[in-house]
Formats: C-alpha cells, sequence, structure tokens
C-alpha cells in the first residue's frame, strides 16, 4: 500500500496576514489528504468548549495525538499527530535544553499493509548546539520498538545542509530526495522541515504542498511524502 505522509508547521493558525484562522489550516490539511501528518506549533485549549486540535483532526476524519511543550496561559502548545489509522502505541519525550524554549517529540507505532510503521515527529530549537542535544536524545527513539518501515519528521530548524544534525540523519536514513523549500511560505527558500525514511528506498515521492491557501495560511509550507508499504 502506499502511506501519504506530511508535516506542517500551522504558526498558531495564524496565517501571513496576521489573521487566526483555522479554517484556512482545516482546508490545506484536507487537500493534503494525508494518512498521517505531523503538526507543530499547535495551540489548543483541552479543556475549552472548542479543543482546534479535536476541530483539525475531525475536519480530515483523523485521530489527534497530542504532544504539549509548553502551558500557556490560554491552553497547550506544541506538537500533535494527526492519524487517520489508529495507533498502537504512543509515547512522548521530552527533548528541551535548560534555558531555551521546551521541546519535545511523538511517537507513534500503527500497523499498515500489514507491516508495522513508527512515526517520530518532532520540532527541534533555534541553535545548532540545541538542535544536536536535542538529536542525541531523539535518535535512539526511532528503533525502539523496531519496525518494518520508520519515518522521522517535522521542523527541524536546519538553515545550513553542512549543518551536523542534517549529517547525522543523513548517516542514519541515506541519502533520499532533495529536501524541497517550505520557509518562508509566500516565497520558500529554506528546507526547515523534513522527512526521513528508512528504508529510504520505500520513500516514493516528496514535494511541498502549494495549494494557493496554502501560501498564506501559515509562514511555512507543508511537505508531503509517498511511502510504499
Amino acid at each position: 500500500m502506499m502511506l501519504r505522509v506530511g508535516t506542517y508547521n500551522i504558526h498558531r493558525c495564524v496565517g501571513c496576514d496576521g489573521i487566526e484562522m483555522p479554517s484556512r489550516i482545516a482546508a490545506v490539511l484536507a487537500g493534503m489528504n494525508a494518512d498521517v501528518v505531523a503538526l507543530q506549533e499547535v495551540a489548543y485549549d483541552s479543556c475549552g468548549p472548542k479543543n482546534r486540535l479535536t476541530e483539525l483532526a475531525r475536519a480530515v476524519s483523523a485521530h489527534a495525538i497530542a504532544g504539549p511543550t509548553l502551558l500557556e496561559e490560554k491552553g497547550h502548545y506544541g506538537n500533535a499527530i494527526l492519524s487517520r489509522i489508529a495507533p498502537d502505541q504512543v509515547e512522548r519525550v521530552d527533548l528541551s535544553v535548560p534555558g531555551r524554549e521546551p521541546r519535545g517529540a511523538v511517537a507513534i507505532q500503527l500497523r499498515a499493509g500489514g507491516s508495522a510503521v513508527r512515526v517520530v515527529a518532532t520540532h527541534l530549537g533555534l541553535r545548532p548546539m540545541e538542535r544536536r542535544l536535542q538529536l542525541r536524545r531523539l535518535l535512539p527513539l526511532l528503533d525502539t520498538p523496531p519496525a518494518t518501515v520508520t519515518i522521522l519528521l517535522g521542523d527541524f530548524n536546519e538553515w545550513f545542509l553542512w549543518g551536523r544534525t542534517l549529517r547525522w540523519l543523513t548517516h542514519r536514513f541515506g541519502r533520499g530526495f532533495p529536501a524541497p523549500a517550505t520557509f518562508p511560505s509566500r516565497r520558500p527558500l529554506l528546507a526547515l522541515d523534513r522527512i526521513w525514511v528508512d528504508p529510504a528506498k520505500q520513500l516514493v515521492s516528496l514535494s511541498s504542498y502549494h495549494a494557493r491557501s496554502a501560501d498564506i495560511a501559515s509562514d511555512h509550507l507543508p511537505l508531503l511524502a509517498k511511502v510504499s508499504i
């Protein structure tokens, strides 16, 4: 089977025009038609009358797996995974570095096409040393429990092609498709968002999602991949 996998930094549902509009993000997600999508910068009130994360999941008929890293006055903030396939296991890992914004990862294990698929979603920090520390904690998470296909995706905040985190990940996953630029959304220059697949040969295609609504809904474009399972 072919699994459609995406990652999208939704910027609190605030678009390039400064307007907070969750319906635009929901429309982009519906257009992506991904079976599994990792979200970053998700802000939601889990106790309020309208849980934004739940609403986004409902818009694409998916299960919502929350991975908050901050508890703010208005609610939770952090990562999430939307999956149309119910996960068998869920794990949340703290990747925070003292003195920096709290960061984390969400890992799920699911069954697709009769195979075990491990999906790990994250949003790394802004400073190089911070990212290196976070990746050292993250890499062991990829292999336990073992899976037929492993997918790592999210916003890696690596601006430099020669950055050590990218070199480590290339060593772990091998060289796949060139990473499309996703930031800033209106004129993408930087490949901050990434999807890595092991075995690398299972990655069939990789592209940024360029629907008209995606150009303005967030400051990042979504990244979409097809993975053969």
